[in-house]
């Protein structure tokens, strides 16, 4: 980490513009940029490699779950397929489980890894301030051990389970997944095998190396993620609060939990990111608690590479496959 508590971003560039957000008087914020969305398709006779559907979770904070089954289970799987619950990136203030990216990338990785994947849509901020979103993690994972749906009663594998996330979706993942070990005898049947963070996002205060290497990085600017964490964490508090920071005062207590029941965590991050120094850090937290974590680490690229370089995507879920196969 470095000593330089007082590092600034270029104040030339407006985060606001950048990210293309209005927050607006009463609290709430208008997003301008209006991202591809695709729509599920659950048709069995259209020759698709991936089926998907959406199903409600709470009705009244507008979360659901889209659910992504390979053609193949449909069709002759003679084994139930792991699940994989899955979180979306977007700074906790932008994006959807709909979003073109995150759906296609979804239909990739269920191909790819030969699993059930339940994406969940969640509460934004602004307008839902953390921890809002970690609420809907966890209750997605209470929903999914009740539901009553065909798809998940007759080819997921709940005894094989993982929580996963890319970037604010990773701390959700991580979030949910503290929670979920001090809450593990109420979720059964669904059996959780370890976490899947991928660039995980995470801050804090004084500013790490790789913040400041990146500080104008043209994917994800320091300025970009103090206004996410400005605009996400609850109001009043820093970004050294444990929803933003994991390291602080040593790490939650219930890595413990997750230590005990033998959970693995497998994080993946690349030295081009500017979050890079944090997932290090999370890791080797993580290492001198006991905990099972895998680090994989990766030169060079940028924040999110995985969603725009399919060669780099096929290769993370060749290593993931590796990670889920070995829990």
């Amino acid at each position: 980490m470095s000593g330089d508590q007082t590092a600034s971003p270029n104040p030339t560039m407006d985060p606001y513009q950048f990210l293309q957000i209005v927050l607006n008087p009463d609290g709430t914020m208008t997003r301008l940029l209006k991202t591809p969305e695709t729509s599920p398709t659950s048709d069995p006779s259209l020759g698709i490699p991936v089926l998907s559907k959406d199903i409600p979770i709470n009705q009244s904070n507008n979360t659901w779950v889209r659910l992504f089954l390979p053609r193949e289970a449909f069709d002759n799987s003679p084994t139930k397929l792991p699940l994989v619950v899955n979180y979306h990136g977007g700074g906790f203030i932008l994006m959807s489980a709909a979003s073109s990216i995150f759906h296609d990338f979804c239909v990739n990785m269920a191909t790819e890894l030969g699993v059930i994947i339940a994406s969940v849509e969640y509460r934004l901020a602004p307008e839902h301030r953390l921890p809002a979103a970690y609420d809907d993690a966890v209750e997605a994972l209470h929903w999914i051990k009740t539901a009553q749906d065909d798809w998940l009663r007759k080819y997921a594998d709940f005894s094989t389970c993982f929580i996963m996330g890319c970037s604010a979706g990773g701390s959700m993942a991580y979030h949910a997944g503290l929670r979920a070990a001090a809450d593990v005898d109420h979720l059964e049947p669904l059996k959780i095998r370890g976490l899947i963070l991928q660039q995980p996002f995470f801050g804090g205060i004084q500013r790490a190396g790789s913040e400041l290497t990146h500080i104008n990085d043209p994917y994800l600017p320091l300025c970009v993620t103090d206004v996410m964490w400005e605009l996400s964490l609850p109001i009043g508090v820093d970004r050294d609060h444990e929803y933003c920071n994991p390291t602080v005062g040593g790490g939650s207590m219930l890595l413990e939990k997750i230590k005990v029941l033998g959970w693995r965590i497998f994080v993946s991050a690349c030295d081009g990111d500017p979050l890079f120094d944090r997932q290090v850090e999370l890791v080797k937290m993580l290492e001198q608690k006991g905990v099972n974590v895998s680090g994989h680490f990766g030169v060079g690229d940028f924040h999110g590479v995985e969603y725009f370089d399919p060669p780099k995507a096929k290769a993370w879920f060749g290593v993931v496959k590796g990670f889920i196969a070995s829990c």
